[in-house]
Protein backbone atom coordinates (compact mmCIF):
# COMPACT_ATOMS: atom_id res chain seq x y z
CA UNK A 1 0.00 0.00 0.00
CA UNK A 2 1.59 3.24 -0.97
CA UNK A 3 1.85 6.12 1.94
CA UNK A 4 -0.03 9.36 1.64
CA UNK A 5 2.54 10.56 4.32
CA UNK A 6 3.67 14.24 3.04
CA UNK A 7 7.43 14.34 2.30
CA UNK A 8 7.36 18.16 3.02
CA UNK A 9 9.46 18.95 6.38
CA UNK A 10 7.82 22.22 6.39
CA UNK A 11 4.37 20.22 7.12
CA UNK A 12 4.53 21.36 10.80
CA UNK A 13 1.53 23.47 11.82
CA UNK A 14 -0.90 21.72 14.27
CA UNK A 15 -3.85 21.59 11.34
CA UNK A 16 -0.75 19.64 9.60
CA UNK A 17 -0.37 17.31 12.30
CA UNK A 18 -4.16 16.90 12.79
CA UNK A 19 -3.94 15.45 8.93
CA UNK A 20 -0.89 13.17 9.03
CA UNK A 21 -2.20 11.71 12.38
CA UNK A 22 -5.47 10.74 10.56
CA UNK A 23 -3.63 9.20 7.80
CA UNK A 24 -1.55 6.80 9.83
CA UNK A 25 -4.21 5.80 11.72
CA UNK A 26 -6.42 4.69 8.19
CA UNK A 27 -2.97 3.82 7.00
CA UNK A 28 -2.23 1.83 10.05
CA UNK A 29 -6.13 -0.20 9.97
CA UNK A 30 -6.37 -1.01 6.22
CA UNK A 31 -2.53 -2.62 6.32
CA UNK A 32 -3.10 -5.93 4.57
CA UNK A 33 -0.17 -7.23 6.67
CA UNK A 34 -1.04 -6.28 10.04
CA UNK A 35 -1.42 -9.66 11.30
CA UNK A 36 1.71 -10.91 10.05
CA UNK A 37 3.38 -7.46 11.01
CA UNK A 38 2.41 -7.91 15.05
CA UNK A 39 3.26 -11.39 15.11
CA UNK A 40 7.11 -10.10 14.20
CA UNK A 41 6.64 -7.07 16.76
CA UNK A 42 5.45 -9.61 19.79
CA UNK A 43 8.35 -11.84 19.22
CA UNK A 44 10.62 -8.31 18.99
CA UNK A 45 9.33 -7.49 22.52
CA UNK A 46 9.63 -10.48 23.45
CA UNK A 47 13.05 -10.55 23.01
CA UNK A 48 13.98 -7.00 24.32
CA UNK A 49 12.24 -7.54 27.71
CA UNK A 50 14.30 -10.72 28.05
CA UNK A 51 17.40 -8.28 28.15
CA UNK A 52 15.74 -6.40 31.16
CA UNK A 53 15.48 -6.61 34.67
CA UNK A 54 12.14 -4.66 34.96
CA UNK A 55 9.74 -6.29 37.53
CA UNK A 56 6.95 -3.35 36.94
CA UNK A 57 6.13 -2.72 33.19
CA UNK A 58 3.17 0.18 32.32
CA UNK A 59 1.42 -0.86 28.77
CA UNK A 60 -2.06 0.08 27.26
CA UNK A 61 -5.14 -0.90 25.80
CA UNK A 62 -4.95 -1.36 22.07
CA UNK A 63 -7.28 0.65 20.18
CA UNK A 64 -7.14 2.05 16.65
CA UNK A 65 -5.23 -0.85 15.34
CA UNK A 66 -2.14 -0.02 17.88
CA UNK A 67 -0.18 -2.90 18.01
CA UNK A 68 -1.74 -5.01 21.23
CA UNK A 69 1.23 -6.07 24.12
CA UNK A 70 -0.69 -7.38 26.51
CA UNK A 71 -0.09 -11.48 24.72
CA UNK A 72 3.93 -10.54 25.42
CA UNK A 73 3.54 -9.24 28.57
CA UNK A 74 1.61 -12.23 29.87
CA UNK A 75 4.40 -14.44 28.33
CA UNK A 76 6.48 -12.18 30.41
CA UNK A 77 4.84 -13.01 33.59
CA UNK A 78 4.17 -15.90 33.82
CA UNK A 79 8.34 -16.29 33.75
CA UNK A 80 8.03 -15.17 37.05
CA UNK A 81 4.92 -14.67 39.82
CA UNK A 82 6.56 -11.20 40.97
CA UNK A 83 6.09 -9.23 37.81
CA UNK A 84 3.40 -6.78 37.02
CA UNK A 85 1.62 -5.55 34.41
CA UNK A 86 -0.42 -2.19 34.49
CA UNK A 87 -2.88 -0.65 32.25
CA UNK A 88 -3.57 3.27 32.49
CA UNK A 89 -6.19 5.16 34.24
CA UNK A 90 -6.82 8.47 33.33
CA UNK A 91 -7.53 11.59 35.76
CA UNK A 92 -9.91 13.57 33.79
CA UNK A 93 -9.22 17.18 35.80
CA UNK A 94 -5.37 16.64 35.42
CA UNK A 95 -5.23 14.97 32.27
CA UNK A 96 -2.59 12.61 33.80
CA UNK A 97 -2.17 8.96 33.93
CA UNK A 98 -2.10 6.74 36.67
CA UNK A 99 -1.11 2.75 36.72
CA UNK A 100 -3.30 -0.20 37.79
CA UNK A 101 -2.68 -3.72 37.97
CA UNK A 102 -3.77 -6.08 35.05
CA UNK A 103 -4.11 -9.84 34.77
CA UNK A 104 -6.32 -11.85 32.36
CA UNK A 105 -9.84 -11.56 33.51
CA UNK A 106 -9.31 -8.96 35.78
CA UNK A 107 -12.71 -6.73 36.27
CA UNK A 108 -12.57 -4.02 33.85
CA UNK A 109 -14.50 -0.92 33.42
CA UNK A 110 -14.17 2.16 30.80
CA UNK A 111 -12.66 5.38 31.40
CA UNK A 112 -13.67 8.63 29.60
CA UNK A 113 -12.81 7.66 26.29
CA UNK A 114 -14.46 4.67 26.37
CA UNK A 115 -11.10 2.85 26.28
CA UNK A 116 -11.24 -0.45 29.45
CA UNK A 117 -8.99 0.26 32.29
CA UNK A 118 -8.87 -2.61 35.31
CA UNK A 119 -11.49 -1.87 37.93
CA UNK A 120 -10.54 -1.87 41.88
CA UNK A 121 -6.81 -3.30 40.94
CA UNK A 122 -4.01 -1.86 43.11
CA UNK A 123 -1.83 1.12 41.98
CA UNK A 124 1.87 0.98 40.60
CA UNK A 125 4.30 2.44 39.55
CA UNK A 126 5.94 0.92 36.27
CA UNK A 127 9.88 1.34 35.84
CA UNK A 128 8.96 0.24 31.78
CA UNK A 129 6.38 1.82 30.09
CA UNK A 130 5.55 0.78 26.68
CA UNK A 131 3.68 3.42 24.79
CA UNK A 132 1.73 3.47 21.74
CA UNK A 133 2.86 5.29 18.76
CA UNK A 134 0.62 6.93 15.59
CA UNK A 135 4.05 7.61 14.40
CA UNK A 136 7.72 7.76 14.87
CA UNK A 137 10.63 10.06 13.69
CA UNK A 138 14.58 9.99 14.60
CA UNK A 139 15.88 10.43 18.35
CA UNK A 140 13.02 8.79 20.05
CA UNK A 141 10.71 11.34 18.53
CA UNK A 142 6.86 10.30 19.01
CA UNK A 143 3.66 11.09 17.30
CA UNK A 144 0.67 10.16 19.62
CA UNK A 145 -3.31 11.55 19.69
CA UNK A 146 -2.26 15.19 20.39
CA UNK A 147 -3.70 14.66 23.88
CA UNK A 148 -0.35 15.35 25.45
CA UNK A 149 -1.56 12.61 28.43
CA UNK A 150 1.98 10.32 27.89
CA UNK A 151 4.14 13.66 28.05
CA UNK A 152 2.58 15.13 31.13
CA UNK A 153 3.03 12.15 33.32
CA UNK A 154 6.51 11.74 32.31
CA UNK A 155 6.82 14.79 33.39
CA UNK A 156 6.23 13.88 36.68
CA UNK A 157 6.57 10.40 37.40
CA UNK A 158 9.42 9.97 39.43
CA UNK A 159 11.86 7.93 39.03
CA UNK A 160 10.99 8.28 35.47
CA UNK A 161 10.64 4.75 34.19
CA UNK A 162 12.25 4.13 30.60
CA UNK A 163 9.74 4.88 27.75
CA UNK A 164 9.55 2.42 24.91
CA UNK A 165 7.85 3.55 22.03
CA UNK A 166 6.09 0.67 19.72
CA UNK A 167 4.64 1.03 15.65
CA UNK A 168 4.73 -0.44 12.96
CA UNK A 169 7.44 0.10 10.71
CA UNK A 170 5.31 2.46 7.56
CA UNK A 171 4.86 4.82 10.88
CA UNK A 172 8.08 6.48 10.50
CA UNK A 173 8.10 9.93 9.19
CA UNK A 174 11.91 11.04 8.80
CA UNK A 175 11.15 14.75 9.51
CA UNK A 176 8.72 14.67 12.31
CA UNK A 177 10.46 17.33 14.49
CA UNK A 178 9.67 17.08 18.67
CA UNK A 179 8.06 19.95 20.15
CA UNK A 180 9.20 22.30 23.39
CA UNK A 181 6.19 19.92 25.36
CA UNK A 182 7.34 16.73 23.63
CA UNK A 183 9.26 13.95 26.11
CA UNK A 184 11.49 12.01 23.35
CA UNK A 185 11.18 8.06 23.97
CA UNK A 186 14.49 6.46 25.17
CA UNK A 187 13.85 3.29 22.18
CA UNK A 188 11.20 2.70 19.70
CA UNK A 189 10.56 -1.38 18.47
CA UNK A 190 8.81 -2.05 15.15
CA UNK A 191 8.20 -5.30 14.02
CA UNK A 192 11.69 -4.35 12.16
CA UNK A 193 13.07 -4.84 14.83
CA UNK A 194 15.15 -1.67 17.19
CA UNK A 195 14.63 1.37 15.34
CA UNK A 196 15.89 3.90 18.19
CA UNK A 197 17.74 3.72 21.62
CA UNK A 198 19.14 6.49 23.50
CA UNK A 199 22.69 6.31 24.43
CA UNK A 200 23.20 4.42 27.94
CA UNK A 201 19.82 2.29 27.47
Amino acid sequence: MSSTIPESPAFETSQDKKMLRRQLQVERQMLVDRHQRAMHLQEVLRVWLMERGDRVVGAYWPIKGEFDTLPALFKWTEADDKRRIGLPVMDKQSKQLSFRTWYPGCEMEEDGYGIPKPKSTPELQPTLLLVPCVGYGSQGVRLGYGGGFYDRTLALLQPRPTTVGLAYANGHVPWLQAEPHDVPLDVVLTDEGLAWRAPGI
